[in-house]
């Protein structure tokens, strides 16, 4: 089940593994980007961290983890070829793969609808 944070990330929850990466609002305020600093497979992250930075012509932005778990994978793509996050941010623009450690935590992120109304309200 795909969901949305405030902080324009989104995750994909199939089971105990969860894909995620940014927005595609996102990537278009950031501008093209040029730099994604991936985290190291087994790093453990709780719901909050700052998981990496992801840098543009313009700026850089933290990215921010929408539930606990460790880091199983990641798009070693984007280490030649970060601007793949602009080409396709919610789909081959993938950053990471988290193996939750228990049932996440849910209960603030939002779905589709709820998230394109908060990015209706920041226009």
């Amino acid at each position: 089940m795909k969901f949305y944070t405030k902080t324009h990330e989104w995750i994909d929850i199939n089971g105990n593994k969860a894909k995620m990466g940014i927005t595609n609002h996102a990537q278009k305020a950031l501008g093209d980007v040029v730099f994604v600093d991936l985290p190291d497979v087994g790093k453990e992250l709780k719901k909050g961290d700052t998981i990496i930075s992801v840098e543009s012509v313009k700026a850089a932005s933290d990215v921010y983890a929408p539930v606990s778990g460790k880091v199983i994978e990641i798009n070693e793509t984007l280490k030649e070829k970060p601007e793949l996050i602009n080409e396709d941010a919610e789909g081959k623009g993938w950053i990471l793969i988290l193996e939750c450690l228990s049932n996440p935590d849910t209960s603030d992120l939002l779905d589709e609808e709820g998230y394109k109304k908060i990015v209706e309200v920041e226009g």
